[in-house]
């Protein structure tokens, strides 16, 4: 992944040094289990940890050798045996090279879920101060892009909340999923290696054994664990899009931060430009685009091929260092986010009060009116306002009242009392409380 979308503790985990030091942990505890087992000394076991664990392995020497031996394990091996001496001889002792680069696959896998979880903590945090701090903040809801009904902004935000919370439990699933461990020899048999071996290895290395490797981890494993980040960056993305829609100028109810000396176009000096959520929404579609290789890469050959570790070797490092650095920026757009309640009222405003049509609605069918005549009386009147907005001739604050008074079919159900009474926000906002509760817990 090219450093502008990159963050260094989520680097750090597909780092070359960071990779061959799993390797070398792996062999090592493989050689602690057998010499548990006396299939090798017990001596060459300390001789392995004492050299190979102060080491720093040479990435330079390692590539030199694979030049030559064409592969990437053996390259590592014979680089470890010039570390070692000859106790390296008792290394890999029954084991394949799919039982290294599986079980470091899903060591880094698992590494990077825990960064992915504290992102999503950091979101889910953010997420909920700004909820608890517009509870109560009226705006329009849209449906198709039109004026529906009331929301409030804590709304909007509690839903991407929920959503987010959904997002994590699923992460901390798919954690668990990636996190096995093979070390079973070729074939997967344990034909030269004792299960013990595997046992102590994934317990070593915070994994479970995989019930059935067959030399290789089974991919539908991976396939769920990239198909989740496709998910929580498909809901980044649905943050994100809202945002960008909420800052368009027409609309303007919210804005992504605009910093001190921040320029918003090379040739439009009056510019401020959703850019961090546009670019979040392509950095989803990055991540979502990992998702099917890893699909692709369950259908292996037999006991195994190698078709998938290319695909590996790119989306596990590009998947999680693109997830990790859009968490962490959309919780900064979500911390500096500016919101202005004025533009969101205005806005809910603007059309006369249609945005209550429903409730006049719902009142005639009470008064004893049938719904078919009901929605024909609210919807010849609402068109009235709407045809003034659209040739955007000034709209009274009270205007759609104003004609369901003069509408003499109207008055013979309800009085210009009850009219009035029906043109209540606090309708549309007296369950926020219930809502809440439910989505951080009640008394919230």
């Amino acid at each position: 992944m090219i450093p502008r979308y990159s963050r260094p503790e989520m680097v750090a985990i597909w780092s070359p040094e960071t990779k061959f030091r799993i390797w070398f942990e792996i062999e090592a505890h493989a050689c602690d289990a057998l010499a548990g087992l006396g299939v090798i000394p017990q001596s060459a076991a300390r001789t392995i940890w004492e050299k190979g664990g102060s080491a720093t392995f040479d990435v330079a020497r390692i590539d030199e050798i694979e030049r030559e031996t064409k592969h990437d394990v053996i390259a590592f091996l014979t680089h470890l045996a010039e570390i070692i001496g000859p106790d390296a001889r008792f290394v890999h002792q029954g084991m394949t090279s799919s039982d290294v680069l599986d079980t470091c696959f899903s060591v880094q896998l698992t590494r990077a879920a825990d960064l992915l979880l504290a992102d999503m903590d950091g979101l889910l945090d953010a997420l909920k101060k700004r909820a608890f701090e517009h509870r109560m903040t009226v705006c329009i809801g849209r449906s198709h892009g039109i004026h529906a009904e009331p929301v409030t902004f804590g709304l909007k935000l509690a839903g991407a909340y929920a959503e987010f919370a959904r997002c994590r439990d699923r992460l901390v699933a798919a954690r668990a999923e990636i996190a096995t461990c093979a070390i079973s020899g070729a074939v997967g048999t344990f034909a030269h290696i004792e299960p013990a071996v595997e046992e102590h290895v994934a317990q070593a290395m915070g994994l479970t054994p995989e019930p059935v490797s067959t030399q290789v981890i089974p991919r539908d494993r991976h396939a769920m664990f990239f198909a989740t980040l496709g998910v929580i960056a498909s809901s980044v993305e649905r943050l994100s899009t809202e945002i960008r829609h909420l800052q368009r100028t027409e609309v303007l109810e919210a804005e992504e931060f605009f910093a001190p000396g921040q320029k918003g176009s090379s040739a439009m000096p009056h510019k401020r430009n959703p850019v961090l959520t546009e670019n979040l929404t392509g950095l989803a579609r990055m991540v979502r685009s990992y998702a099917l290789p890893a699909m692709e890469n369950v259908a292996l050959w037999h006991e195994r091929d190698i078709s998938h570790s290319s695909v590996e070797r790119m989306i596990g490092p590009d998947a999680t260092i693109t997830l990790d650095f859009a968490l962490a920026r959309l919780t900064g757009v979500v911390n500096k986010l500016l919101v202005y309640p004025e533009r969101m009222l205005a806005n809910a405003e603007a059309m006369g009060g249609l945005i209550f049509s429903q409730r006049i609605l719902l009142a005639l069918t009470q008064a004893g009116m049938s719904r078919e005549d009901s929605y024909r009386l609210v919807q010849r009147n609402a068109m009235k306002v709407w045809d003034t907005y659209q040739a955007r001739k000034p709209v009274a604050a009270d205007q759609f009242m104003q004609e369901l008074k003069r509408d003499e079919e109207v008055r013979q159900a309800l009085s210009a009392d009850q009219i009035e009474s029906e043109f209540n926000m606090q309708t549309h906002t007296r369950h926020v409380d219930t809502i809440f509760g439910r989505v951080f817990g009640q008394g919230a």
